[in-house]
């Protein structure tokens, strides 16, 4: 894998984070294209899809592994797969290190224990037009909430508005618990969408198009970030959106 080219140092905040997602990214050259944000993130998101949740199929545990021997990111590893129990063990093998599944296929209670036990990060997912109930009984078991803002299955889609009132649901719900609470968003995430997501509270954003499909995939990151950032006076004095995690 090609080293990057030297960068001043990216914008972060405690707050905000940008996951770029490789679903958008060249995979005849992955390798350089992750190399060439790494600068720029700590997070990478791993887009794994089978066919069956989502009409699309695209990497499994054995890319994952191949990333994992070049790159020491944090791989948030989004499953959109039918039957996440059976994959958890591998993608953790091959080197994920947070896993995602989607509260629609059911067993959430028994994914999430078994992600504690493999030691992952434990995410859930909800799709557009899932609401804020199915994910309220399980806010207090996972790190992360992701609110997809498109439907899932393939890059480039246009962002869904209709789902900020979800997003600002989980983060109330996590500001009045106290809890330590990750909420991520995925589809059509830009300069201009990202500034609407930190409003509604979000501060992880996946970001595909936006970022691998730029002339400068870097400079692409680090603009959604200063968005992100630049939207918090619109939220509050603090210099994070209310309840974003430290």
């Amino acid at each position: 894998m090609a080293t990057p080219a030297p960068s001043t140092p990216a914008l972060r905040t405690p707050a905000f984070r940008v996951a770029p997602s490789i679903l958008s990214a060249d995979f005849t050259n992955l390798g350089d294209a992750v190399a060439r944000v790494t600068p720029g993130t700590d997070w990478l998101h791993v887009d794994v899809m089978d066919g069956h949740f989502v009409p699309n199929l695209t990497i499994g545990p054995p890319v994952v592994a191949s990333l994992r021997a070049h790159s020491d990111l944090f791989f948030d590893t989004h499953l959109m797969i039918t039957d996440p129990a059976r994959y958890l063990e591998p993608f953790r093998d091959a080197g994920a290190d947070g896993c995602t599944v989607h509260v629609e296929v059911g067993e959430t209670a028994s994914l999430i224990a078994r992600m504690r036990d493999l030691g992952l990060r434990v995410g859930l997912a909800a799709n557009p037009d899932t609401p804020f109930d199915a994910l309220e009984p399980f806010l207090d078991q996972v790190d992360l909430v992701l609110c997809m803002t498109v439907f899932p299955g393939f890059g480039g889609q246009s962002f869904i508005a209709d789902v900020l009132p979800k997003i600002a649901q989980v983060r109330a719900a996590a500001d009045a618990t106290g809890l330590e609470l990750d909420i991520e968003v995925d589809g059509g995430i830009d300069e201009r969408t990202v500034v609407e997501v930190v409003r509604a509270g979000a501060n992880v954003f996946v970001a595909g198009s936006a970022v691998f499909n730029r002339d400068d995939p870097l400079a692409a990151v680090e603009g959604i970030l200063a968005a992100a950032v630049g939207a918090v006076g619109a939220v509050g004095a603090t210099g994070q959106p209310a309840g974003a995690p430290s």
